[in-house]
């Protein structure tokens, strides 16, 4: 471990490194070939002809087929959230397995730092602790000003430092669910380690909605609709017929969503960002380059939003005060507060169905690098065109979060882009050399990679 130059600015009695992982028996190299072979070879929770049958019986024939419809019509799936499951994964805490877990001592009225570490090859965890309230003080090594949450979602190489302040004299478990709810891994907080704390049950499975394919819902009349488990909007009783889309996410299989009325074209996409969204991020009109185009590419997103408020997928309504990149603040001011010299555009790309990921339309074997300038200020924006979340690490310098304050602009080196979303951050190109810039998810890094001259 290396101690910081200076103290932290905040105060602790002990603290404890929490490390989350996920371990397969299976040979990774064969994980990989059955992805390639059937891309949703792990997920166990596609929709089946019962299914079909009980929302039938629960809402007709009428509903069933407008809730259904659009998503056959493009060849997708609303359960498809994560590629490798808790079928072959076990979720690990300090590389100890949910049967028995991790267990780390306090005494009560201790100030508790926990160090949070997403070490796993494929999963997005979501942590929480019944019964305490976690104080986020930093995030990926950068103090940030204190967030006081319930839960928060930590993607593959990110991290977080919580503190924590157990009142009593009891157990309390730290629960890491897989953010598809396949399997959990499992610590516990405990003065006494005969006490072990109950573990709760997991979160109901999440569904993808439309907003998370980039469509932009804002234009529409919602009067008529509901709000689905997860928050995102609930289209089963709309008549798909009469959307205005004005944008979506066009697919390379199925319906061609641009086709649509685009009346609104105006406003979508291109609305205002309201109070925690980024504000001063680029707002011009997505444009995909002619190399995003083809059977590599099967989704395009026409709309994508910045959701920085928006806690993801599976947290959004769920009574719990979770974590959002809009409530991160970098502690000290921005260290380069310039404006950026020019904008670069990274579309992530891929084709689900095909196992196939590339950004831009281009895989790694095939790319040129990008080229900084030594000294110069860049900015960023990530336009995720599929429906898979996907944590974009840059090797070698800080990438800016834009989330709204540009005097306290978070520093991290991860960042997750959501479904159908954008971010932006600002790079300072401060270290000449060669970088790695790629998404962390294992078998996402063949295609999903470009290499960064700073020269």
């Amino acid at each position: 471990m290396i101690d910081p130059k200076e103290p932290p600015p905040y105060t602790y009695d002990r603290d404890y490194v929490v490390m989350l992982s996920d371990w397969t028996d299976e040979d990774p190299n064969v994980v990989y070939h059955k992805l390639k072979k059937l891309s949703h070879y792990y997920n166990f929770r596609e929709r089946t002809v019962s299914d079909a049958m009980k929302e039938v019986s629960e809402g007709g024939w009428k509903k069933f087929w407008q809730n259904r419809g659009m998503w056959n019509d493009m060849r997708m799936s609303d359960r498809d959230i994560s590629d490798v499951t808790g079928y072959t994964y076990t979720f690990l805490t300090n590389g100890h397995a949910p049967a028995d877990g991790w267990s780390g001592l306090f005494n009560k009225g201790e100030k508790v730092l926990l160090r949070f570490i997403n070490a796993a090859a494929m999963t997005f965890f979501d942590v929480r602790i019944p019964g305490l309230k976690m104080t986020v003080v930093a995030a990926d090594g950068q103090y940030v000003q204190p967030v006081s949450v319930d839960e928060f979602r930590i993607g593959v190489a990110e991290t977080y430092d919580v503190i924590v302040e157990p009142s009593s004299e009891q157990a309390y478990t730290i629960f890491s669910q897989a953010i598809d709810r396949s399997g959990y891994a499992r610590g516990t907080l405990t003065p006494d380690p005969a006490m072990t704390a109950e573990v709760p049950p997991m979160d109901a499975a999440p569904l993808l909605t439309h907003g998370d394919m980039g469509m932009d819902m804002s234009s529409m009349d919602h009067s008529a609709m509901g709000h689905d488990m997860n928050g995102g909007s609930n289209t089963s009783t709309m008549d798909h017929s009469k959307m205005d889309m004005g944008g979506g996410m066009k697919c390379g299989g199925g319906m061609d969503m641009s086709a649509m009325n685009n009346s609104n074209q105006g406003r979508m996409g291109q609305r205002e960002m309201g109070d925690g969204m980024a504000g001063y991020g680029s707002n011009r009109k997505v444009v995909h380059a002619e190399t995003e185009f083809g059977p590599h590419v099967d989704m395009r997103s026409e709309a994508p939003q910045y959701r920085l408020n928006d806690p993801g997928v599976g947290l959004r309504n769920n009574g719990r005060k979770v974590l959002t990149y809009a409530d991160l603040r970098n502690f000290n001011k921005t260290p380069d507060p310039r404006e950026p010299g020019r904008e670069i555009d990274l579309h992530l790309t891929g084709n689900m169905s095909r196992y196939m990921w590339s950004i831009n339309g281009i895989k790694f074997a095939d790319a040129e690098p990008l080229r900084l300038k030594y000294g110069e200020r860049v900015r960023i924006n990530l336009i995720n065109d599929t429906m898979m979340n996907h944590p974009m690490h840059l090797h070698g310098m800080w990438s800016d979060l834009e989330t709204g304050d540009a005097r306290y602009i978070p520093r991290k080196h991860t960042a997750i882009v959501q479904p159908g979303s954008k971010i932006s951050y600002l790079v300072t190109a401060d270290a000449k050399g060669s970088w790695a810039y790629h998404c962390h998810l294992v078998y996402h890094m063949l295609g999903m990679f470009r290499k960064v001259v700073v020269s």
